[in-house]
């Protein structure tokens, strides 16, 4: 299947389409799902989100990906591999946004692993990010459980709401 961009021994992170809008719009819309985020979309939002995604691919080939279960076909969720600019200075981010029952089972600390890989080995970088809000702790220990370290802060304006964020950078290491 020519949509798939990696996959692991559980997940398939595939090319978002239009045809996901229903799937993007239950995480999207779901309040407990974007309470770090501290909004939920509009239908509107969902499809501009679609259409940001669409346009990442073309331009970089990143952006963010579905992320289903191989086992039951199952979408559980997004995983990110994206560049971004923070007070001037360009990262490469991995983030993740799973369905609140795909939580706790070890699926964004294994996208997060191919992507970071993807990251280092076929894109030969030498650092990734994670933008992670203070209070979303199990965000936290996904990026500490994979080697990232604090590295610094910065606020966020998010529809006009300034919101704080640890960046936490991973280093390729010799051994990747």
């Amino acid at each position: 299947m020519q949509n798939v961009f990696l996959k692991t021994e559980r997940l398939t992170l595939r090319y978002i389409t239009q045809n996901d809008f229903a799937e993007l719009k239950t995480m999207l819309q779901d309040k407990e799902v974007m309470y770090a985020w501290e909004y939920d979309f509009t239908d509107k939002d969902v499809q501009e989100w679609i259409e940001k995604n669409l346009e990442y691919y073309k331009k970089y080939n990143l952006g963010f990906f579905i992320m289903s279960e191989n086992k039951s076909g199952n979408v559980i969720g997004q995983a990110a591999l994206k560049q971004d600019i923070i007070e001037n200075n360009q990262y490469y981010e991995i983030g993740y946004i799973l369905k609140k029952e795909y939580r706790h089972k070890g699926y964004a600390a294994e996208a997060a692993n191919v992507l970071k890989n993807y990251a280092f080995n076929t894109l030969n970088l030498n650092e990734v990010i994670f933008e992670i809000r203070p209070n979303n702790i199990p965000s936290l220990k996904v990026a500490e459980n994979l080697g990232a370290k604090i590295c610094g802060e910065f606020i966020k304006n998010v529809r006009n709401k300034k919101m704080p964020h640890l960046i936490y950078k991973l280093s390729k290491s010799v051994e990747v």
